[in-house]
């Protein structure tokens, strides 16, 4: 299994409120998903209007899969024109080592 996750600082101009800077939000919040069906949410910079954080994870068998997809969705944020990417940080674990050797907890139950 590897897990790509990923954070987005971005500046969003214009805004003269919390709402309109929710309104941004979901709309790139929409999109992202719809587009590359992932968990995506607001998870920083909550009260500040010009300001916000969105984090996403993609879950899958293959790196360099995952790492093509995070870089996708970088990239149609960015291409979206709603806000500005400030910065950025990617990272991608595997977890193979962790799940190889482990035995099936249901195996044998019911014998």
């Amino acid at each position: 299994m590897v897990v790509g996750t990923g954070l987005i600082d971005l500046r969003i101009s214009g805004c003269g409120s919390l709402k309109e800077k929710r309104g941004v939000l979901s709309r790139i919040l929409r999109r992202t998903q719809n587009a590359f069906n992932v968990s995506i949410a607001e998870v920083g910079d909550n009260d500040h209007w010009r300001k916000a954080r969105i984090g996403f994870c993609v879950v899958g068998n293959d790196k360099p899969y995952i790492n093509a997809k995070v870089d996708h969705i970088l990239r149609f944020v960015d291409q979206l024109g709603l806000a500005e990417v400030v910065r950025s940080r990617i990272e991608i674990t595997g977890f193979s080592d962790l799940m190889e050797g482990t035995e099936d907890p249901e195996e044998g139950k019911y014998d």
